[in-house]
């Protein structure tokens, strides 16, 4: 019987894949029996170099591979919140930390769909593109939970405009046999604060933060044939708390 969720044969590009989901990502696609390529501007011994931000690299990295499949746009900034920081506050942010935002995690998601939904039009490839958004992206967030800091205002707002791009892409290439979603992933437990996992933890029906590999089976899916009527959707993972 056909595997509709197997990515046998199927190249997927990941973008800042030396992050921590970035390599989640490159594990469901292995274990889903693709290949899956990793690129950051940070060099781990794994990852292709690649900046979202530079139109050049990006074109000079495609340029490289004979074939892709499957673009997911992963790379971001999303400074950790562990020492308090008063140019954090919307009052004090400056308008160079919102522009540095705005060209990688916006910008740079505009620009990788641009060069890679070329190549599969070029190529006649039947594409997808999923783009990495946030429940930060369909929620404000709660600066109640953050102790004595507090979240910046770019990481929400260039969330939310990918999922805006997500839906501009799915309408724009729907008839050139492109799919474009966005997944929305809630916060990861990586050893925060205790103080930090509890209150964020209240605020999710299921009572805790997402483990890492969660959202590799979402990947897949997404990926694969199984989503093959899925198109400009965004998926939401966060354990329920932007149902509250």
């Amino acid at each position: 019987m056909f595997n509709k969720f197997s990515l046998k044969d199927k190249v997927v590009v990941i973008t800042g894949g030396a992050g921590l989901l970035g390599k989640m990502h490159a594990e469901a696609v292995t274990e889903a029996d693709g290949t899956a390529i990793l690129t950051d501007i940070v060099d781990d011994g794994k990852c292709h170099y690649m900046d979202v931000t530079d139109k050049k690299s990006i074109e000079n990295f495609v340029n490289s591979l004979d074939r892709v499949d499957v673009l997911i746009n992963n790379a971001a900034l999303n400074p950790k919140m562990s020492t308090k920081d008063e140019t954090n506050r919307f009052e004090d942010f400056s308008l160079d930390k919102w522009n540095k935002s705005l060209q990688v995690n916006l910008t740079g998601t505009f620009l990788c769909s641009q060069v890679f939904i070329n190549k599969m039009i070029n190529d006649e490839t039947k594409g997808v593109v999923i783009n990495v958004a946030s429940d930060l992206g369909v929620i404000a967030p709660n600066q109640t939970i953050y102790e004595d800091d507090v979240k910046p205002v770019d990481y929400s707002v260039t969330k939310h405009g990918i999922i805006g791009l997500t839906k501009y892409l799915s309408t724009y290439f729907a008839d050139k046999n492109i799919r474009v979603n966005s997944i929305s992933p809630g916060g990861v437990y990586t050893n925060q604060s205790d103080n930090f996992v509890e209150r964020l933890s209240k605020l999710i029906p299921m009572g805790r933060m997402a483990k890492a590999d969660e959202y590799k089976g979402a990947i897949i899916f997404m990926c694969s044939d199984a989503s093959s009527y899925m198109n400009g959707h965004n998926l939401i993972l966060d354990g329920g708390r932007t149902i509250w």
